[in-house]
């Protein structure tokens, strides 16, 4: 019997979900590795800051003028100038005074002020912003005990009005790249599990279908020899011919 050959080659579908299936998984891991670089990180140290109790003590606003780089348009940018704002507060867990900042982002912005404005092209715009604020800090919260966060290790002069990193963020960087790692494994295993199963089904049917021949063909073979041993058998009924009888007749 000749060996049955079965073809392993995907078709064109099955190659293209293959790809998809691929892709999907190296988009996972990327997506996992510069989401974690770039929002995971920060989200965990935000995270690891602790909420302590602040007093605002005294709110400052220094002679000394910074820059911000402000944009008109795709090609159009600048440079103007803002008041710097510094609020000090003391915090329940240092029992110091510390310098408040409004998020992680103003933090790394300007770390001497308090508060860093939208950066706009007037000059006077940008000291009103940093006025509103001085009055409303001077005026409404000057006397009452307000929540911040306070990380003893890594700033212990700083403390943080309001998280510019949740735990959504945190949930948001493992979960959609996870989804996309998750989608393209399945994508792969599913049509190499119906391709494998596919080879085994036609396996079968060539297998069947060559089981079918090989007993057709010895039908065939049976067939005739029996039909000579039946001519060459003398009939039921024959009567055999003496030979005095064959010469009385001549």
């Amino acid at each position: 019997m000749a060996k049955m050959r079965v073809s392993y080659e995907y078709s064109e579908a099955e190659d293209k979900s293959i790809r998809l299936g691929l892709f999907l998984i190296v988009c996972g891991i990327l997506s996992l590795f510069i989401l974690g670089f770039c929002w995971l990180s920060p989200t965990l140290q935000s995270m690891q800051s602790k909420p302590a109790n602040c007093t605002v003590v005294s709110v400052l606003r220094p002679e000394e003028m910074f820059e911000c780089v402000f944009t008109c348009g795709t090609d159009c940018k600048g440079t103007s100038l803002y008041p710097c704002l510094q609020i000090f507060v003391n915090n329940s867990e240092s029992n110091s005074l510390a310098l408040l900042h409004f998020d992680e982002k103003q933090l790394v912005l300007n770390p001497k002020c308090s508060y860093v404005p939208p950066c706009e092209r007037d000059n006077k715009k940008n000291k009103e912003d940093v006025l509103w604020w001085q009055d409303y800090w001077t005026k409404e919260l000057s006397s009452q005990s307000f929540t911040c966060f306070f990380n003893q290790q890594r700033r212990p002069d700083d403390v943080l009005w309001r998280h510019s990193h949740d735990a959504s963020v945190l949930l948001h960087c493992v979960l959609w790249p996870m989804v996309s790692l998750l989608v393209g494994t399945l994508i792969v295993l599913l049509t190499v599990c119906a391709r494998s199963l596919a080879v085994r089904a036609e396996a079968i049917q060539k297998r069947k279908c060559s089981y079918e021949l090989a007993n057709s063909s010895e039908q065939g073979k049976t067939t005739p020899n029996a039909n000579t041993a039946a001519s060459r058998t003398l009939p039921m009924f024959a009567v055999p011919v003496r030979r005095r009888d064959r010469e009385q007749d001549h």
